[in-house]
């Protein structure tokens, strides 16, 4: 535990950041860090639990509660209040290969489990965790870990997201020989591409991409499997090969109108290119025009809508309006919502916070999404009309007489994803599921009926989160182990 009654004596204070009218003007990072006296004090705040929910994972009424990578946060908390950063960082990376991911873009599942979150004042998981990791950076603590012997076996890991990345290195630190195929131009898959840099410099994945790749781990990028590079040799090639490809089947918008209409972009592609450009020393003309003084309107409510609120900002537009099918959730816990359950409670995000400063007002529409799209002369979409919705008995009824038209040039649609695309199971001979993702045993979920081929990460499971993705690697890696060894220590 931290101080003993430091969660008495200390409030909850969480890492500052830029003012939303400052850090609008770049893509930079806006969050800055907390001196180290302070990150103490946050520390102290663990208390010594009888049972840390924090760090549980455990099924409660349906909903998982705590860290899926049962981090080890009452230990780690402990030693960065007594200044033992050194040892705070190997107890953190016991668990979690990639806290500098986690501690960016995780929603921080253990602190809606912290007891003293119970009254809002949970302790600061999150910020505690990115201050260990950058803090070991800072120190050196953070080196290449070559493994001293080889097993002989090689591993094909297709797609460098969390999960693909947490199995390679998870089975390279075991030994074998692990090399990544990723698609695009730059690993990460969506921690580069899906998630803006003012969330996660682009630099901190290639700080880890430097260091597997002294351990060993062997990138080959812009290779597509399935697509570019045959499939069937990959499988000759390799001892087994895992497929890591995520959930990127985007969710269509059911609109009359919007087939063929121009400046409609589903909401991966639009921040893609935009981080791409970013990257690359700055957004090009051609996206900066399409947003610059533009009416936009994005469809969803959950990170990545948000995430293209605050790239739009960026990029000058004129107004932005977000659309969100479900009911505006209620500002204060529920009494069928008890803790240590995630809250269901309205979540203020960057992106909402920068339209408040901005335009004067939050973005978010609810029970509301578009019933048409209109169109001028040349194609490009010129204004949508929405519609009220509403669930009734599971399904979707829209309110007559509800109908409003709204001013949109540029249509961002952030709806989710419907599962894997399917070009790479077929190739691999692997059938996908009920919900369009690859099918895997019972007795053990990360292996197909194929033979030598696994799949982890949102290509199994389905569209989740970073830190699900990472702990889905560890396990699938155990799995390979299993398969290609006989047992596994992992």
């Amino acid at each position: 535990m931290g101080k003993i009654g430091g969660f008495l004596e200390y409030e909850r204070q969480e890492n500052p950041e830029v003012s939303p009218l400052e850090r609008i003007k770049s893509f930079d990072e806006f969050h800055t860090f907390a001196d180290e006296d302070e990150r103490k004090c946050q520390a102290a705040r663990c208390m010594d639990c009888g049972v840390p929910f924090c760090q549980s994972a455990m099924s409660l009424g349906g909903m998982v509660v705590g860290c899926p990578l049962h981090n080890l946060i009452p230990e780690w908390n402990d030693a960065v209040y007594n200044g033992q950063y050194t040892h705070a960082y190997t107890r953190l990376t016991k668990t979690n290969p990639f806290p500098e991911f986690t501690g960016r873009v995780c929603p921080a599942l253990c602190e809606k489990a912290c007891i003293n979150g119970q009254d809002g004042q949970s302790v600061t998981v999150h910020d505690n965790e990115l201050f260990i990791i950058e803090t070991a950076f800072k120190n050196g603590d953070v080196k290449p870990r070559v493994p001293s012997k080889r097993s002989g076996k090689k591993i094909a890991v297709i797609g460098s997201g969390p999960s693909g990345l947490s199995v390679a290195d998870t089975l390279n630190k075991r030994g074998h020989e692990v090399t990544v195929f990723e698609r695009d131009d730059h690993i990460g898959g969506l921690l580069m591409y899906g998630i803006p840099n003012m969330k996660l410099d682009k630099k901190v994945i290639d700080r880890r991409q430097k260091i597997m790749e002294d351990e060993g781990v062997i990138f080959k990028l812009n290779s597509d499997i399935g697509k570019d590079i045959d499939a069937a040799q990959i499988k000759k090639e390799f001892d087994a090969v895992v497929m890591c490809c995520g959930a990127k089947q985007a969710r269509a918008l059911d609109a009359k109108g919007i087939e063929g209409a121009k400046g409609v972009y589903f909401a991966v592609d639009f921040l893609t290119e935009v981080t791409k450009g970013v990257i690359s020393g700055g957004v090009s003309p051609k996206v900066a025009s399409q947003v610059k003084g533009k009416n936009v309107v994005v469809v969803g409510g959950g990170d990545t809508g948000n995430d293209c609120i605050g790239t739009a900002i960026r990029l000058g537009a004129k107004s932005v309006t977000a659309l969100e099918m479900m009911p505006k959730p209620p500002v204060e816990r529920q009494q069928n919502n008890p803790w240590p359950q995630w809250p269901k409670t309205l979540r203020t995000d960057y992106g909402h916070a920068e339209s408040k400063a901005v335009y004067g007002d939050d973005p978010r529409v609810f029970e509301t999404t578009v019933e048409e799209v209109i169109s001028d002369s040349k194609g490009h979409i010129k204004a949508i009309k929405t519609v009220k919705v509403a669930f009734k008995d599971g399904k979707l009824t829209k309110q007559k007489g509800s109908e409003k038209e709204l001013p949109c040039d540029l249509l961002l649609i952030a709806a989710g994803f419907t599962g894997a695309q399917d070009y790479l199971p077929k190739a691999m001979k692997t059938p996908l599921g009920a919900r369009n993702t690859v099918a895997t045993l019972e007795d053990d979920i990360y292996r197909t009926e194929v033979d030598g081929v696994f799949a982890a990460g949102d290509m199994r499971r389905g569209q989740s989160l970073v830190v699900w993705a990472i702990a889905e690697g560890k396990s699938c890696a155990a799995s390979v182990d299993r398969y290609l060894m006989g047992y596994s220590p992992l």
